[in-house]
Protein backbone atom coordinates (compact mmCIF):
# COMPACT_ATOMS: atom_id res chain seq x y z
CA UNK A 1 0.00 0.00 0.00
CA UNK A 2 0.96 3.61 -0.74
CA UNK A 3 1.54 4.85 2.90
CA UNK A 4 3.54 1.15 3.76
CA UNK A 5 5.75 2.25 0.87
CA UNK A 6 6.53 6.05 1.91
CA UNK A 7 7.23 4.74 5.73
CA UNK A 8 9.37 1.82 4.65
CA UNK A 9 11.19 4.23 2.38
CA UNK A 10 12.06 6.81 5.34
CA UNK A 11 12.85 4.22 7.54
CA UNK A 12 15.37 2.91 5.35
CA UNK A 13 17.15 6.15 4.48
CA UNK A 14 16.98 6.64 8.71
CA UNK A 15 18.73 3.38 8.69
CA UNK A 16 21.42 3.96 6.27
CA UNK A 17 22.33 7.88 6.55
CA UNK A 18 22.13 8.46 10.48
CA UNK A 19 24.90 6.93 12.77
CA UNK A 20 22.60 6.98 15.91
CA UNK A 21 21.95 3.53 17.73
CA UNK A 22 19.66 0.91 15.87
CA UNK A 23 20.93 2.22 12.52
CA UNK A 24 23.92 1.09 9.64
CA UNK A 25 25.87 4.33 9.05
CA UNK A 26 26.21 3.35 5.08
CA UNK A 27 25.89 6.40 3.80
CA UNK A 28 26.03 9.37 6.59
CA UNK A 29 24.89 12.88 6.32
CA UNK A 30 24.24 15.60 9.23
CA UNK A 31 20.89 16.09 10.63
CA UNK A 32 19.60 18.14 7.80
CA UNK A 33 20.66 15.20 5.09
CA UNK A 34 18.91 13.14 6.92
CA UNK A 35 15.57 14.94 7.12
CA UNK A 36 15.17 15.97 4.00
CA UNK A 37 16.43 12.77 2.53
CA UNK A 38 13.85 10.89 4.50
CA UNK A 39 10.99 13.04 3.36
CA UNK A 40 12.58 12.53 -0.39
CA UNK A 41 13.13 8.61 -0.03
CA UNK A 42 9.81 8.71 1.57
CA UNK A 43 8.29 9.71 -2.52
CA UNK A 44 11.38 7.70 -4.54
CA UNK A 45 9.95 4.74 -2.13
CA UNK A 46 6.85 5.65 -4.48
CA UNK A 47 8.03 6.62 -7.83
CA UNK A 48 7.21 2.66 -9.56
CA UNK A 49 3.44 3.69 -8.91
CA UNK A 50 3.98 6.40 -11.30
CA UNK A 51 3.08 3.96 -13.84
CA UNK A 52 -1.36 4.17 -13.47
CA UNK A 53 -2.46 7.52 -14.94
CA UNK A 54 -5.27 7.20 -11.90
CA UNK A 55 -2.83 6.28 -9.08
CA UNK A 56 -2.75 8.25 -6.04
CA UNK A 57 1.24 8.88 -7.61
CA UNK A 58 -0.44 10.85 -10.21
CA UNK A 59 -2.57 12.99 -8.81
CA UNK A 60 0.04 14.17 -6.71
CA UNK A 61 0.51 17.52 -8.44
CA UNK A 62 -1.92 17.82 -11.12
CA UNK A 63 -2.13 18.03 -14.15
CA UNK A 64 1.50 17.73 -14.53
CA UNK A 65 1.82 14.67 -12.66
CA UNK A 66 -1.35 13.08 -14.08
CA UNK A 67 0.69 13.76 -17.87
CA UNK A 68 3.83 12.13 -16.56
CA UNK A 69 1.94 9.25 -15.60
CA UNK A 70 0.60 8.34 -19.15
CA UNK A 71 4.11 8.96 -20.19
CA UNK A 72 5.39 6.45 -18.04
CA UNK A 73 2.55 4.20 -17.96
CA UNK A 74 2.80 3.76 -22.18
CA UNK A 75 6.76 3.41 -22.19
CA UNK A 76 6.86 0.99 -19.38
CA UNK A 77 3.27 -1.32 -20.29
CA UNK A 78 1.44 -0.54 -17.79
CA UNK A 79 0.53 -1.28 -14.15
CA UNK A 80 3.34 -3.30 -12.06
CA UNK A 81 5.86 -3.64 -15.24
CA UNK A 82 8.68 -1.55 -16.08
CA UNK A 83 8.96 0.45 -13.05
CA UNK A 84 8.84 -2.48 -10.98
CA UNK A 85 12.00 -3.83 -13.26
CA UNK A 86 15.60 -3.87 -12.60
CA UNK A 87 15.56 -1.45 -15.68
CA UNK A 88 13.05 0.78 -14.50
CA UNK A 89 15.07 0.97 -11.21
CA UNK A 90 18.32 1.56 -13.67
CA UNK A 91 15.96 4.62 -15.42
CA UNK A 92 14.95 6.29 -12.13
CA UNK A 93 18.37 6.08 -10.77
CA UNK A 94 19.73 7.77 -13.49
CA UNK A 95 17.33 10.48 -13.70
CA UNK A 96 18.19 11.82 -10.61
CA UNK A 97 22.03 11.58 -11.11
CA UNK A 98 21.52 14.19 -13.58
CA UNK A 99 19.29 15.80 -11.72
CA UNK A 100 21.33 15.61 -8.59
CA UNK A 101 24.25 17.36 -10.79
CA UNK A 102 22.30 20.31 -11.25
CA UNK A 103 23.90 22.92 -9.29
CA UNK A 104 23.97 26.66 -9.16
CA UNK A 105 26.47 28.44 -7.63
CA UNK A 106 25.26 31.74 -6.38
CA UNK A 107 25.92 34.54 -4.21
CA UNK A 108 24.17 33.35 -1.40
CA UNK A 109 26.04 29.86 -2.30
CA UNK A 110 25.61 26.33 -4.10
CA UNK A 111 21.92 26.22 -4.94
CA UNK A 112 20.69 22.27 -5.42
CA UNK A 113 18.17 23.26 -8.45
CA UNK A 114 17.29 19.64 -9.72
CA UNK A 115 17.12 17.77 -6.27
CA UNK A 116 15.01 20.69 -5.53
CA UNK A 117 12.74 20.02 -8.64
CA UNK A 118 12.83 16.44 -8.54
CA UNK A 119 12.16 16.06 -4.38
CA UNK A 120 9.25 18.81 -5.23
CA UNK A 121 7.74 15.65 -6.76
CA UNK A 122 8.81 12.80 -4.56
CA UNK A 123 7.92 14.64 -1.14
CA UNK A 124 4.24 15.41 -2.83
CA UNK A 125 4.20 11.89 -3.70
CA UNK A 126 4.08 10.61 0.00
CA UNK A 127 2.59 13.38 1.36
CA UNK A 128 -0.13 12.32 -0.69
CA UNK A 129 0.36 8.98 -0.16
CA UNK A 130 -0.17 9.40 3.53
CA UNK A 131 -3.31 11.60 3.00
CA UNK A 132 -1.92 14.40 4.24
CA UNK A 133 -3.86 16.33 1.10
CA UNK A 134 -7.32 16.84 0.61
CA UNK A 135 -8.98 14.54 -2.08
CA UNK A 136 -10.38 17.57 -3.86
CA UNK A 137 -8.46 20.37 -5.51
CA UNK A 138 -4.79 20.90 -5.79
CA UNK A 139 -4.21 24.47 -4.33
CA UNK A 140 -2.49 23.41 -1.60
CA UNK A 141 -0.26 20.03 -3.02
CA UNK A 142 0.86 23.47 -5.13
CA UNK A 143 1.90 25.75 -2.30
CA UNK A 144 3.56 22.55 -0.21
CA UNK A 145 5.32 21.47 -3.43
CA UNK A 146 6.89 24.84 -4.26
CA UNK A 147 7.70 25.24 -0.28
CA UNK A 148 9.59 22.16 -0.60
CA UNK A 149 11.02 22.66 -3.71
CA UNK A 150 12.67 26.20 -2.19
CA UNK A 151 13.89 24.78 1.10
CA UNK A 152 15.64 21.44 -0.45
CA UNK A 153 17.38 23.79 -3.56
CA UNK A 154 18.70 25.53 -0.03
CA UNK A 155 19.70 22.98 2.02
CA UNK A 156 19.73 20.56 0.26
CA UNK A 157 23.48 18.58 1.24
CA UNK A 158 26.20 19.76 -0.85
CA UNK A 159 27.17 15.92 -2.04
CA UNK A 160 25.00 15.67 -5.00
CA UNK A 161 24.94 11.86 -4.28
CA UNK A 162 23.12 12.09 -1.95
CA UNK A 163 20.09 12.10 -4.71
CA UNK A 164 20.68 9.20 -6.41
CA UNK A 165 21.32 6.98 -3.36
CA UNK A 166 17.78 8.68 -2.12
CA UNK A 167 16.57 6.99 -5.24
CA UNK A 168 17.98 3.58 -5.40
CA UNK A 169 16.91 3.51 -1.90
CA UNK A 170 13.23 4.09 -2.55
CA UNK A 171 12.79 2.08 -5.34
CA UNK A 172 15.10 -1.30 -4.30
CA UNK A 173 12.25 -0.72 -1.40
CA UNK A 174 9.21 -0.48 -3.16
CA UNK A 175 10.33 -3.63 -5.53
CA UNK A 176 11.10 -5.78 -2.81
CA UNK A 177 7.98 -4.54 -1.02
CA UNK A 178 5.79 -5.86 -4.25
CA UNK A 179 7.91 -8.55 -4.23
CA UNK A 180 6.86 -10.08 -1.03
CA UNK A 181 3.04 -9.89 -1.72
CA UNK A 182 1.06 -12.35 -3.97
CA UNK A 183 1.76 -10.29 -6.82
CA UNK A 184 4.87 -9.81 -7.15
CA UNK A 185 7.14 -8.12 -10.28
CA UNK A 186 8.31 -8.64 -13.50
CA UNK A 187 12.25 -8.29 -12.60
CA UNK A 188 13.53 -8.81 -15.80
CA UNK A 189 11.21 -6.64 -17.59
CA UNK A 190 10.80 -6.52 -20.69
CA UNK A 191 12.17 -10.01 -20.78
CA UNK A 192 9.07 -12.08 -19.38
CA UNK A 193 9.86 -15.90 -18.99
CA UNK A 194 6.28 -17.92 -17.96
CA UNK A 195 6.96 -21.27 -16.19
CA UNK A 196 5.75 -24.43 -18.38
CA UNK A 197 2.13 -25.24 -18.09
CA UNK A 198 3.48 -28.35 -15.92
CA UNK A 199 5.38 -26.97 -13.36
CA UNK A 200 2.29 -24.59 -12.97
CA UNK A 201 0.33 -27.11 -11.14
CA UNK A 202 2.93 -27.40 -8.33
CA UNK A 203 1.47 -25.14 -5.40
CA UNK A 204 4.71 -24.19 -3.96
CA UNK A 205 6.38 -23.34 -7.28
CA UNK A 206 3.74 -21.63 -8.83
CA UNK A 207 3.39 -18.82 -6.31
CA UNK A 208 7.04 -18.43 -6.63
CA UNK A 209 7.19 -18.13 -10.33
CA UNK A 210 3.83 -16.74 -11.07
CA UNK A 211 1.87 -17.45 -14.46
CA UNK A 212 2.90 -14.39 -16.09
CA UNK A 213 6.56 -14.43 -15.38
CA UNK A 214 6.41 -12.22 -12.21
CA UNK A 215 8.51 -13.30 -9.35
CA UNK A 216 6.76 -13.32 -5.61
CA UNK A 217 8.08 -14.42 -2.38
CA UNK A 218 4.86 -13.58 -0.87
CA UNK A 219 5.50 -13.52 2.59
CA UNK A 220 2.75 -10.90 3.55
CA UNK A 221 -0.35 -12.33 1.30
CA UNK A 222 -1.71 -9.71 -0.64
CA UNK A 223 -1.25 -6.14 -0.28
CA UNK A 224 -2.90 -4.55 3.10
CA UNK A 225 -3.12 -7.87 4.93
CA UNK A 226 -2.89 -8.04 8.78
CA UNK A 227 0.56 -9.33 7.95
CA UNK A 228 1.50 -6.05 6.04
CA UNK A 229 0.16 -3.88 8.76
CA UNK A 230 1.86 -5.89 11.81
CA UNK A 231 4.66 -5.35 9.96
CA UNK A 232 5.09 -1.47 8.82
CA UNK A 233 3.79 -0.19 12.78
CA UNK A 234 7.17 -0.62 13.91
CA UNK A 235 8.68 0.28 10.66
CA UNK A 236 6.77 3.46 10.63
CA UNK A 237 7.63 4.03 14.22
CA UNK A 238 11.34 3.77 13.10
CA UNK A 239 11.01 6.38 10.62
CA UNK A 240 9.22 8.85 12.60
CA UNK A 241 11.56 8.42 15.88
CA UNK A 242 14.43 9.29 13.20
CA UNK A 243 13.15 12.12 11.40
CA UNK A 244 12.41 13.92 14.30
CA UNK A 245 15.52 13.25 16.00
CA UNK A 246 16.75 14.88 13.04
CA UNK A 247 14.18 17.78 13.16
CA UNK A 248 15.13 18.28 16.87
CA UNK A 249 19.05 18.49 16.08
CA UNK A 250 18.18 20.96 13.53
CA UNK A 251 16.21 23.12 15.94
CA UNK A 252 18.70 22.96 17.96
CA UNK A 253 21.32 24.02 16.34
CA UNK A 254 19.20 26.73 14.73
CA UNK A 255 17.68 28.02 18.29
CA UNK A 256 21.66 28.42 19.14
CA UNK A 257 22.07 30.51 16.06
CA UNK A 258 19.29 32.65 16.33
CA UNK A 259 19.98 33.27 20.55
CA UNK A 260 23.93 34.05 19.16
CA UNK A 261 22.76 36.51 16.81
CA UNK A 262 20.35 38.07 19.52
CA UNK A 263 22.69 38.32 21.95
CA UNK A 264 25.44 40.34 19.79
CA UNK A 265 22.70 42.98 18.58
CA UNK A 266 22.20 43.38 22.20
CA UNK A 267 25.52 44.23 22.95
CA UNK A 268 25.81 46.43 19.74
CA UNK A 269 22.61 48.39 21.14
CA UNK A 270 22.80 48.54 24.48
Amino acid sequence: MGGHHAASGAAAWVAIASTGPYTLGWYPLDATGILIGGMATAGTALVCDWDHRHSTVANALPPLSNLIAVGIENASGGHRQGTHSLLGAAFFVLLATLAGQFQLQTQWGLLSVGAGLLCMFMINIAAKALKLFPKAGFISNWIFALTMAGLVTWFAPDQWTWLPVSMLTGVVVHIVGDLITTNGVPLLWPLVIRPPKVLRRLPLLRQVWRPNGALSVPLLGRAGSKREWLLLIPVSAYAMVGLCVAGWAIARTHWTSVTAAAEAWTRIWF
